[in-house]
Formats: structure tokens, C-alpha cells, sequence
């Protein structure tokens, strides 16, 4: 089910955390503290290009509310449908969007498979959101390996939806930190040696496990007691050595690898 701007359903986390940049992790703050308890923000400015958009859905039905709900979201512009995995590359080479909001779960081509050529094809590929309706879905992670930026839940409301789009658009990365946890911790763990070959200094695991906790850069800063510029260099030298496609991918691996155990509480 898409979620309202009313519904008061949401993940077990309040919102999802905007990880950095992608390339080399500039720093930004979550989504609660930037948007607040609503997730409410984007340009208001009609000058201010909007992010443009693209969603792949194979269900009529949530693929048309979500181009209804975000269509009149600030900063977004609905381009083009797709309704299964070869459509969505098919449209993203021809139209060019901003960002993909991808379902995994679609005929023909799922969402990791289309996430995965589209990257590996394009010149300039479009920033890929996932969207799922559940958060311990065994495809999410496996998108976020191909290079996904982010993902986010059906049942959240259709704002903070349109926020990620934008957060991710800007170069960031969307993560809700307790869910990954939980869907890598489901997982056989198949990258013990990842990080023993990647030579990983101790500070840069360090940082390497905040990021996996969901710290922005300024908040890694605080927290080691260094400079904002230390942190983008470390988690520029973490993303190379990992050979991670982005933020979010060098966090999938931390998890897989044994780096960042998985904690429940209660």
C-alpha cells in the first residue's frame, strides 16, 4: 500500500537517514533533523529545476498512485511509468530521469538486474531509490550491491518518499539503519574476506562503522574528533578500497563482511 501524507504507518525507523554522498561522502544531516517529524521540505522556488522521475512498478495500481502522489510533490516531475524491468531500462536510456524509484520484484527483468545494467550502460545513469514493501526483503540488499543509492517502503508517506527522491538526486544516500541490519542480518554472510582484502586502515574502519550506523559526515566528525575534510578523504579511500559503487554499497558490505554485527533490541 502507498502511503498518504495522513497515514501514521512507517518503518521501525522514524525516517530514513541520508548517508552522504555517493562519490565521496559529503556530509549532510538526517532527514528528521532537516525536514522534521513530517519529512516536509524540497524547493518551493517555480525556477528551482525539478528532480525528474521515473517509476518502475509492475502493480498498475501502486505504480499510478505514486505518480499521482509525488506528481504533485515540490521539486518532483513524473517523466515516464514502467511497468516491468526491460521497460524501466528501456524508458531511463530514452528519457533520461534524474532518479528511478525501482520495485524489485517485477516480470521480465526485476529491479536488480534493471538497476545493474542501467549503471553498467549508461553514460550518465540515472541515482536508483528501491522501493519495497517490506524492509527484510532478500532483493533490497542485493539491489543496494548493484548500486541502488537507497531504499525506501511502500507504506511510508508519499513525502518523505518524495524526499528521498531528492535527497538521493543531490547525491546522497537513503538508508534506514535498523532495517539493513536486519536484512543483511537474515542473509549468509558471503564477503568475509572483503575487507581483509581491501587493507582497510583503523580509522577508516572506524568511520567505515559509523557509516554503517547511519552517521552523516559531520556527525562522524564530531564523534572521532576530527575535520569535516578528514572524513570525506576517509570515506572517499573506504568506497575505493572497497570497490563499493557508493555509500550504500561500502555499508551492505560492512554488514556482510562481520565488520558491523547486527544488535536487536528487545
Amino acid at each position: 500500500m502507498i502511503g498518504s501524507d495522513a497515514s501514521a504507518a512507517g518503518p521501525t525507523d522514524p525516517a530514513p537517514h541520508p548517508a552522504g554522498a555517493a562519490d565521496a561522502g559529503h556530509g549532510t544531516a538526517s532527514l528528521s533533523s532537516t525536514t522534521g517529524a513530517t519529512g516536509t521540505t524540497g524547493p518551493t522556488d517555480p525556477a528551482v529545476t525539478a528532480v525528474t522521475l521515473l517509476i518502475a512498478d509492475d502493480d498498475e495500481v501502486t505504480r499510478s498512485g505514486l505518480r499521482t502522489l509525488l506528481s504533485v510533490q515540490p521539486g518532483i516531475s513524473v517523466i515516464g511509468e514502467a511497468a516491468d524491468g526491460v521497460e524501466a531500462v528501456e524508458l531511463a536510456q530514452r528519457l533520461r530521469p534524474d532518479v528511478v524509484l525501482m520495485d524489485v520484484r517485477m516480470p521480465r527483468r526485476n529491479g536488480i538486474d534493471a538497476t545493474r545494467q542501467l549503471l553498467a550502460e549508461s553514460a550518465e545513469p540515472p541515482k536508483v531509490v528501491v522501493i519495497t514493501t517490506f524492509e527484510n526483503d532478500d532483493y533490497v540488499t542485493a539491489a543496494l550491491s548493484a548500486g541502488a543509492s537507497g531504499f525506501v517502503l511502500k507504506r511510508l508517506p508519499v513525502r518523505q518518499i518524495a524526499e528521498a527522491v531528492r535527497v538521493v538526486a543531490a547525491g546522497e544516500a537513503i538508508l534506514f539503519p535498523a532495517a539493513l541490519r536486519r536484512m543483511v542480518a537474515a542473509r549468509p554472510l558471503d564477503s568475509s574476506e572483503a575487507l581483509p582484502r581491501a587493507a582497510l586502515t583503523g580509522r577508516e574502519e572506524e568511520v567505515l562503522r559509523s557509516m554503517a550506523t547511519g552517521l552523516s559526515n559531520p556527525e562522524i566528525a564530531d564523534s572521532l574528533t576530527v575535520s569535516l575534510e578528514t572524513v570525506k578523504t576517509h570515506v572517499g579511500n573506504v568506497l575505493s578500497k572497497l570497490g563499493a559503487q557508493n555509500r550504500t554499497h561500502a555499508v551492505v558490505i560492512a554488514y556482510e563482511s562481520g565488520l558491523v554485527v547486527p544488535r536487536f533490541a528487545g
